[in-house]
């Protein structure tokens, strides 16, 4: 019987080469992976030789930076071929023939520089196509790059790409006429002023990416693929401020015909294929898509618009983990189905779909907090997979001696314990007080755009069941309990629960959780107290049930701020609320709340409203009961993780029961 996802699985070519498959590694940035001498370090070879055993047809790395000196980008946090070519080609040799083991073509992304889109700290000069103020730090002003600086930029490229070649790898991709960076700034005319030969006219303003393809195919030859990472539409209403999907607006930036009429320019100048997307560093949120995009697939129709423009193949990422949607894209809207975030949190996604182990996929939960939350400091990684950059240095190893190992709760931490000690070889009971595995998450994930938190939720079953680990349900544990049990470890995961505040009991008030789960009901005016990240989520979830919402908060900003979480996550958040017209009180206390009113002090003075419903949303404190009640005169060794240790997100429930379980 012939695979239902064949489609995926048939070869394809990049210009002459061959690609076992339709299905690409996408860039992500390799933060942490490379050596003092810009090479790939042994983590960055073995996180994408895991990809490549994984069954991915094309890994095309995350960026290389060709120069260091322009911008001054002092420090190799990323691998850079020209600070030390023969060190990169020593590296790159013996990653590249690992991965060509498994029959997987790898490409080495080339990225020239950050311009006004640099992260404060990350350059010590400021350039620009033209004057401008940096994204994040209005004060930081980016002066305009000479053309010297250009050229020598271009060279570089060029050196960068012949080190590529000599180390093994299959093509390079340059980095980017998108997302904002550098060349796209070049390619905008909303920011590039120039009056050179590089601003003015689109071919002008695409001279730099143009030249930077002619100057690598020379010293490669013709047929050593080139591709481009390339933005089709810029999405963006004005300076930091972008366009949500199916919002109304005018665009600033790159828009879709000049987008089309872009890529014929860089397609007829040498560009092999292009590796499409949408958005800037002001849109940010397209660029990298968070879970408040409710459908995956974000970029389909821009590669639908490109395959009718341009014949060189189309490589397409966005979220495109459903391998129907995956598969009714091949030959539609791309060429090349990629994947970035899935890849982390599951390396072996392509051959668990080839297989048809769809149910065994650890899904991403499109949450950034592993991967993009960290890059300013620490390693690439995924909040759902702790293996990810450090796969033979933090991997699950067999347990060299059997025991029997008790975990409380049934939420993340307690299934996350209970399965690596199943796979490292311990008999594991799990037990659960409630009815459902899940915890927090249950609720958490009852919003349609938190589907793929229902996924893991039900990946961690699939686990549990596969590993054969004991789970009692509706049963509550105490302290005699587990001495008649009589386990060799115990570990404690009970939890959290919502905090309730004191806010009189004048009227009923109901949680966040209660709000999501329908166990009570919510009328048509809604006020949430507690503006961090559940009282958001339940808060957009209600206004697009059309619930007029208002949100208070005692901060200065929502969900923590900018600094709170990923910022792409956070951006696209609070346009949302604003989109669906959620009433926000920042730096605002409840000083009490009625039958009839809520009462608000804000900085401006008081203010009354009326609410048919009153949300608690105001946070979570551990549940830690029953591990103070056994750890004192345990005779056991007793662990307590996750919530019930210290409340955190979902990132640090997993990692914490990992590094515990890895280690009993």
């Amino acid at each position: 019987m012939e695979n239902r996802y064949s489609k995926l699985f048939q070869p394809t070519y990049i210009g002459k080469l061959k690609i076992k498959n339709k299905i690409s590694m996408a860039p992500m940035g390799p933060i942490g992976f490379a050596d003092d001498n810009g090479a790939f370090n042994q983590r960055g070879q073995d996180y994408y030789v895991e990809r490549a055993k994984g069954g991915v047809g094309l890994i095309i790395t995350g960026i290389c930076s060709v120069d260091l000196e322009v911008e001054d980008m002092t420090k190799p946090v990323i691998p850079c071929p020209t600070i030390n070519p023969l060190a990169f080609i020593y590296a790159g040799t013996q990653m590249n023939e690992r991965i060509h083991a498994y029959g997987a073509k790898i490409i080495m992304q080339l990225t020239g520089g950050l311009g006004r889109s640099a992260i404060p700290g990350f350059v010590g000069k400021h350039i620009a196509p033209s004057k401008q103020e940096n994204r994040w730090e209005p004060a930081i002003i980016h002066r305009e790059m000479t053309v010297e600086e250009i050229q020598e930029v271009i060279n570089k490229f060029a050196i960068a790409a012949s080190v590529a070649k000599a180390a093994g790898f299959d093509g390079v991709e340059v980095h980017a006429v998108h997302e904002g960076y550098l060349l796209d700034q070049f390619a905008i005319s909303f920011f590039n002023k120039r009056t050179d030969d590089y601003g003015g006219s689109l071919e002008n303003r695409l001279r730099f990416a143009t030249e930077i393809v002619k100057a690598i195919k020379g010293v490669c030859g013709a047929d050593y693929p080139v591709t481009l990472r390339y933005s089709l539409k810029s999405f963006m209403k004005g300076l930091r401020q972008g366009a949500l999907p199916g919002e109304k607006f005018a665009e600033v930036g790159k828009d879709t015909a000049e987008g089309i009429a872009a890529a014929k320019l860089l397609a007829a100048a040498g560009y092999d294929a292009l590796n499409v997307d949408a958005g800037t560093y002001d849109s940010w949120y397209w660029n990298h898509p968070p879970m408040y995009f409710k459908e995956g697939g974000m970029y389909r129709e821009f590669g639908r618009i490109l395959k009718h423009q341009v014949s060189v193949p189309i490589i397409l990422a966005g979220r495109m983990d459903d391998p129907d949607m995956a598969c009714a894209a091949i030959g539609d809207s791309c060429d090349i189905v990629s994947y970035g975030r899935p890849l982390l949190s599951d390396p072996d996604y392509p051959e668990k779909v080839r297989q048809g182990r769809l149910d065994e996929i650890r899904p991403c939960l499109s949450c950034h907090e592993g991967c993009l939350g960290r890059i300013s400091h620490g390693p690439l990684c995924c909040a759902v997979n702790p293996e990810v950059g450090r796969e033979k240095i933090y991997g699950i190893e067999p347990a060299k001696q059997k025991k029997n190992v008790l975990v409380i709760g049934g939420g993340l931490a307690g299934m996350e314990v209970a399965r690596v000690c199943a796979i490292r070889g311990h008999n594991v009971t799990l037990c659960e007080k409630s009815d459902k595995l899940g915890g927090n998450l249950i609720p958490g994930s009852v919003p349609d755009f938190k589907i793929n938190d229902k996924k893991l939720l039900a990946w961690y079953e699939r686990q549990l069941e596969l590993l054969q680990v004991m789970v009692k349900k509706n049963i509550t544990m105490n302290k005699e309990r587990i001495e008649i049990q009589g386990d060799e470890i115990v570990v404690v995961a009970t939890g959290s629960q919502p905090i309730a505040g004191n806010f009189g009991n004048e009227r009923e008030m109901i949680t966040a959780s209660e709000a999501l789960l329908g166990t009570k009901p919510v009328g048509q005016k809604v006020l949430i107290i507690g503006g961090g990240l559940v009282g958001c989520e339940t808060g957009l979830w209600l206004a697009q049930q059309g619930k007029d919402v208002t949100i208070v908060e005692m901060a200065p900003d929502i969900a923590g701020g900018p600094h709170g979480m990923p910022f792409m996550n956070y951006d696209m958040l609070k346009d949302e609320l604003t989109y669906h017209q959620v009433e926000i009180y920042k730096s605002t206390q409840v000083s009490s709340v009625e039958k009839d009113l809520i009462t608000l002090v804000t900085q401006d003075g008081e203010v009354k409203l009326l609410a048919d419903t009153v949300i608690i949303a105001i946070g979570y404190r551990a549940e830690n009961h029953l591990y103070k009640q056994i750890n004192v005169d345990s005779k056991v060794p007793v662990y307590n993780i996750g919530d019930s240790r210290h409340v955190n997100n979902i990132m640090y429930a997993i990692w914490d029961a990992y590094e515990i379980a890895r280690e009993l």
